[in-house]
């Protein structure tokens, strides 16, 4: 009998088009899911009979309440080579082997560039007038040249969207707890002595942190107050490092001029979500690792990852 595998968060419906799955013909069964499942109670009655799950990025926590309910899972495959929403200790504990795959930092870098770009030259809103019929111009676009890009992070994202910057001509400073002004030389970006003076100083700002303890709540009304009323706000990282609700209100007072953001606190973003609605914001749809590339990289080393474990030696493992 084949063994059932479950592509989770299959929103495009390209994971089993998108790569070669042919070699696992045989042996398993793919089931692609192209809606997410909103709870626990319902991932784990859809998810009950596989043995097999293929998982992006974070999009689905798998707590150890939840490997507890699914007795029939043997292996647990989630793009990139961490993940801090799987239990690795509960995994283990339920006999399920958990891999990762290689993952590129290119497209979260130029989606953060999408973002900047599409507020400061007003992409969207110039496209749906000249569509619509309405006014032939009605912005005037934020120049980057000679302007200042403040990176909270430079790390593998964060010094790839610096060298993007000082392409444009723009003067970046970066700051982060651990950043030395060795690295930020080496770079060639200039080391902020503290948040508050890069936000402060910036015409942009750019988050590229790691969510943890010391980075949950990194930004919230304090220090959006410190931005100048003309800056711009990105983030493409994890929302939870900016107060969602002081984001909202230094939006919808005009207190910066606008904000890109990738990520959100409820992922989908439900209909009725504030954000979904608020001015001064281009939102996307936690696209930052999404691109045909990555998606290859993904699906086709889970491929790899599901004949190594079924042949008994398994690779990449997590953590």
């Amino acid at each position: 009998m084949r063994l059932r595998c479950a592509l989770l968060d299959d929103f495009q419906d390209v994971a089993t088009g998108i790569v070669d799955w042919s070699p696992l013909a045989d042996g398993v069964e793919l089931v692609p899911f192209t809606t997410h499942f909103p709870d626990e109670d319902t991932l784990a009655a859809a998810l009950a009979d596989f043995d097999i799950v293929v998982t992006l990025r974070e999009r689905v926590p798998f707590p150890a309440s939840l490997l507890a309910r699914l007795p029939r899972l043997k292996l647990l495959v989630a793009s990139g080579m961490r993940n801090s929403v799987i239990d690795y200790a509960a995994a283990e504990a339920h006999g399920v082997t958990v891999c990762g795959t290689a993952s590129s930092s290119t497209p979260p870098v130029e989606l953060t560039w999408a973002l900047l770009l599409g507020l400061a030259r007003g992409i969207v809103e110039e496209s749906q007038a000249l569509r619509a019929g309405g006014p032939w111009q009605s912005t005037v676009g934020a120049d980057l040249h000679g302007r200042r890009l403040g990176l909270l992070g430079l790390g593998r994202i964060g010094s790839r969207v610096a060298q993007v910057g000082l392409a444009f001509g723009m003067r970046v400073t970066a700051w982060s707890q651990n950043l030395t002004k060795e690295y930020a030389d080496e770079v060639g970006v200039h080391l902020a002595a503290g948040k508050e003076e890069l936000l402060a100083g910036s015409d942009f700002v750019s988050v590229h942190l790691a969510l943890s303890d010391r980075t949950r709540g990194l930004l919230g009304e304090p220090e959006l107050a410190l931005l100048k009323p003309t800056a711009y706000l990105i983030n493409t990282s994890r929302a939870a490092i900016v107060d969602q609700d002081a984001l909202l209100a230094a939006l919808h007072e005009g207190r910066i001029a606008g904000a890109g953001v990738d990520v959100f606190d409820v992922e989908p973003l439900p209909a009725d979500h504030p954000m979904r609605t608020a001015p001064r914001l281009l939102a996307t749809p936690h696209l930052g690792y999404v691109s045909q590339a990555n998606y290859r990289t993904y699906y086709g080393q889970a491929v790899e990852n599901i004949q190594a474990y079924l042949a008994g030696s398994p690779v990449r493992r997590l953590p």
